[in-house]
């Protein structure tokens, strides 16, 4: 492990900014356990069904105000799609290869689990599975996909939206809530902020991303202005305290977001922004540069086979053993919560199995000089190429051929 921290540290450029790949990380962390807290496979009369412990329990509401994260990555991916793109236009690449290369990464893993759950859906169908539980499991594992279409979408507006101030965004979701919840218009205008909700925190990211907020005063402003807007959204607006969809509940913050969801969002990039200093000081020390630098290395793995861990192990042990409390029972008590918190570690094994079996995926294979996995002359790096402007990078090439000698085989 010392040699591999010592790797991953020499590989790295002294320019890199390693507080924006932590707070990557702790994005994509938040909502994997945020999923793993909230979200119960229950067993009722030989099928699965999903509940949430947010409708059975209210108290737990602060949950979700820790570990709806998203906001955080959209305000980090626009930091890097705005550089990376400034980056490629500098060096003469096209638009065409510098999309290619940021969506590459991102949808190559998303081929092998559609395949996975294809094959699996028809051998559970054809075993005699049920169809609710097959529906239930299946809607598990696909509705994270629309975070990564809205991305994908967002990442290919780069160009256009990378001058846009968040206010104007901003301003549209106020509106359509406003025509939507004040006026009685129809619910599907929501799905507007769907793409101007996420815009927000995108724009707010590459206006970071061309060097316009680098005091601390912004994040301060967005921090607490952020925070007092949407405590006044819910106790005076009627808008719903918890931060991510509850099912039975009347309006979702989250499907589509609502501008409680949009204020919250700029609350935590507020905190984000404000983090950057102690973030790089604590990541000035290799061992924990390392673990940021892993876990960014396989952030899509990690997060598009986090469910399909938690219903395997759902899944195995109902069958095995029947239901279990914390895993297939209802969510409606301090002991589930205390059971649930017990499973976390094996949810955490099963993903470890998970990755280890498609992290490849990801990583793409290797290609000399550019993308994928170069080992030797490149140093280390993964994903992207030149043409990524080293926005889905880890660890970029630019060390000395000397260093790059001692960095030529890493297990990362």
């Amino acid at each position: 492990m010392r040699g591999l921290v010592r790797r991953i540290e020499a590989a790295t450029p002294p320019d890199r900014d390693r507080a924006v790949d932590a707070l990557r990380a702790i994005a994509i962390l938040g909502v994997v356990l945020g999923h793993w807290l909230v979200t119960a496979l229950v067993a009722d009369s030989g099928t699965l069904r999903t509940a949430s412990p947010l409708l059975y329990q209210p108290g737990l509401t602060p949950v979700s105000w820790a570990f709806q994260t998203l906001a955080v990555f959209f305000l980090v991916g626009g930091q890097m799609g705005a550089k990376s793109h400034a980056d490629a236009r500098a060096r003469g690449i096209g638009y065409r290869r510098w999309l290619r290369a940021r969506l590459a990464r991102l949808f190559r893993p998303v081929a092998a689990v559609l395949a996975v759950w294809a094959v699996a859906a028809g051998a559970m169908l054809g075993s005699g599975g049920s169809l609710l539980t097959v529906h239930t499991l299946l809607k598990l594992v696909l509705s994270p996909l629309w975070f990564l279409l809205v991305y994908a979408v967002l990442t290919a507006a780069t160009p256009l939206v990378a001058r846009l101030h968040p206010l104007w965004p901003l301003a549209v979701v106020l509106h359509v809530d406003l025509f939507r919840f004040g006026f009685g218009g129809p619910a599907w205008l929501g799905w507007i902020n769907l793409a101007a909700g996420w815009l927000v925190p995108y724009c707010l990211g590459a206006t970071w991303g061309r060097g316009l907020l680098r005091g601390r005063t912004g994040g301060w402003v967005l921090l607490i202005g952020g925070a007092v807007v949407t405590a006044g959204l819910v106790l005076f607006g009627g808008y719903p305290a918890a931060m991510v969809g509850v099912p039975g509940a009347p309006i979702s913050n989250l499907n589509p977001p609502t501008l409680a969801a949009v204020t919250f969002g700029l609350t935590q990039c507020g905190a984000a922004l404000l983090l950057r200093g102690p973030l790089r000081r604590v990541l000035a020390r290799p061992a924990a540069w390392a673990v940021v630098a892993l876990v960014n290395l396989s952030a899509m793995t990690v997060f598009l086979w986090h469910q399909t861990a938690m219903m395997a192990v759902s899944v195995t042990t109902l069958r095995l053993y029947g239901p279990l409390p914390g895993l297939h029972t209802v969510p409606d008590g301090p002991g589930w919560v205390l059971a649930r918190l017990c499973w976390l570690p094996v949810f955490a094994g099963a993903l470890l199995i998970c990755w280890a079996a498609f992290h490849g995926y990801e990583a793409g294979r290797p290609r000399k000089g550019g993308g994928g996995v170069v080992r030797g002359g490149g140093g280390v790096v993964r994903g992207g190429g030149p043409a990524a402007g080293g926005g889905s990078r880890v660890v970029r090439e630019g060390r000395s051929v000397r260093a790059a000698r001692h960095v030529e085989k890493p297990s990362v």
